[in-house]
């Protein structure tokens, strides 16, 4: 064989093993039915309801802290709809605010709106889990870019959520958020 066909076998070998890698052992490898079993299970208008505290970091492409940040929400349900108003603070000094509309269907599914997102978000809640997708629009500041956002948040037996969020264009992760929330009224 030449050294072209091994370097062909070589570079196969490579792409096959980064997809198996994103396919299986991933963030983006979860599935909602992966957490049917978790324990507590997590109810959005329970776990998400009244005032809540946020603290959180958000990583830059190269995995290194770009961002801190605190914030403020208070989320209020009527049956299944529910509005989640936030209020950041980073340690840059700017805030943002954020207004979340929610919608909960019988089966778990979620629906999610904000002025900021390119059309409708769409998610599931399961077991102790709640996996959501969406497209926001980043502020003109931050360049308007269109980012494909998944965002997945835990339950941990505490009730405080753990939430992971990654961000993506062009399917390359541009940005990963972690935070903790957890209600103020349920200490």
């Amino acid at each position: 064989m030449s050294a072209l066909t091994y370097i062909g076998i070589g570079a196969g070998l490579i792409i096959l093993f980064f997809y198996l890698k994103k396919r299986y052992a991933s963030f983006s490898a979860q599935k909602i039915g992966d957490y049917t079993d978790g324990k507590p299970d997590m109810d959005l208008r329970e776990h998400l309801n009244g005032p809540i505290r946020c603290e959180g970091i958000i990583y830059g492409p190269l995995g290194r802290v770009t961002s801190r940040f605190s914030a403020d929400f208070h989320a209020n349900w009527n049956g299944n709809k529910g509005v989640m108003k936030e209020h950041f603070r980073y340690d840059s000094g700017n805030t943002q605010d954020r207004e979340w509309r929610l919608e909960l269907g019988n089966d778990g599914a979620i629906k999610a709106d904000a002025d900021d997102l390119v059309g409708e978000g769409r998610g599931q809640q399961s077991g102790s889990s709640v996996q959501l997708h969406y497209r926001i629009r980043l502020p003109q500041e931050a360049g308007g870019h269109v980012l494909n956002v998944v965002d997945w948040m835990y339950l941990t037996p505490s009730g405080t959520i753990v939430n992971r969020s990654q961000f993506r264009k062009f399917g390359v992760k541009v940005a990963e958020l972690v935070a903790t929330m957890q209600r103020l009224d349920a200490a």
